[in-house]
């Protein structure tokens, strides 16, 4: 899994707040990008917790506009880190695919109620 450090910012509270310590990467055995943001101080789970889910973003683009749909934003990534995160996921795409009991418990596990 690849994990760097960015700059979002969020607008969701009517006022805009930065966290330079957010999380973005790719999660191979998910298939996905994700990003991670303003952890909650008491219980640590993201406010902002994208890509948890198979195949959820197979684009920077699909992930970016999630976070823009919710109130959020990591844009502009540096071209280094995009390209980074491009070749991670390329390295990820030779991985075999799931099959199995595995995969299709999660693709159970993952399809909405």
């Amino acid at each position: 899994m690849s994990r760097y450090t960015i700059t979002v910012t969020g607008t969701v509270t009517g006022k805009v707040r930065l966290d330079p310590d957010a999380v973005i990467g790719y999660d191979p055995p998910l298939r996905t990008y994700f990003l991670q943001a303003f952890p909650h101080e008491e219980t640590d789970e993201p406010a902002l917790w994208l890509g948890t889910a198979d195949r959820a973003f197979e684009t920077l683009g699909y992930l970016r506009h999630a976070a823009t749909a919710q109130g959020y934003d990591f844009m502009p990534l540096p071209p280094e880190m995009a390209a980074k995160l491009v070749e991670d996921k390329a390295a990820a795409g030779d991985r075999s695919e799931r099959d199995g009991i595995l995969g299709e418990l999660l693709k159970h596990l993952n399809q909405p109620e």
